[in-house]
């Protein structure tokens, strides 16, 4: 009898070539966007399945960009991140269960300001190929949505209409390219 071998292929995140934003409604009547301008993460497969992928991700909270350097800065402050005391928002892995060739359901936890929580993500896979340098990459869609309160990021202030300045639903999409660790 025979053991079969299992090799652990490493990927990492291709920062030049991926991105991670969010939006979220502002004032009820629009959405507000934004990104992380610094992450990275470290992927073990069972070659290149990526079904139960083992994924740990970190984002630099410094690293908000909405597009408007004051809304940035508050978002840094403790009513949201918190950046100088929660340096992170980070994503653990639970399972990666495959839905068809090119749909995934990756479950995992949600770290943000101190506060862990499991989250849903639906995962689109474009596939795995080599790049003209013969480096061999894979790409991923990844979208959810989360109730900003379940992490206790509460700011708001109500309008004068009615209603309140920040949504509370957060719609999170990541655009991702891993690089094979050679």
């Amino acid at each position: 009898m025979t053991k079969e071998t299992i090799t652990t292929t490493k990927w990492g995140i291709d920062n030049a070539h991926s991105e991670v934003s969010f939006k979220v409604r502002h004032m009820m009547v629009s959405n507000v966007r934004g990104k992380f301008g610094k992450f990275e993460g470290k992927i073990n497969t069972s070659g290149n399945d990526f079904t139960n992928a083992e994924i740990e991700i970190n984002i630099e909270t410094n690293s908000v960009l909405t597009g408007d350097e004051q809304r940035d800065g508050h978002l840094r402050s403790p009513d949201f991140f918190d950046a100088v005391n929660h340096k992170y928002i980070t994503f653990r892995s639970t399972s990666m269960e495959k839905r068809n060739d090119e749909l995934y359901d990756l479950k995992g936890e949600l770290t943000i300001k101190g506060v862990s929580r499991p989250v849903t993500l639906q995962v689109e896979h474009g596939g795995i190929l080599k790049d003209p340098w013969g480096n061999e990459k894979a790409g991923f869609t990844l979208n959810g949505k989360i109730n900003r309160k379940d992490w206790n990021l509460n700011w708001n202030t109500v309008l004068e209409a009615g209603g309140v300045l920040v949504g509370e639903e957060v719609a999170l999409t990541a655009d991702v390219e891993l690089a094979k660790v050679k």
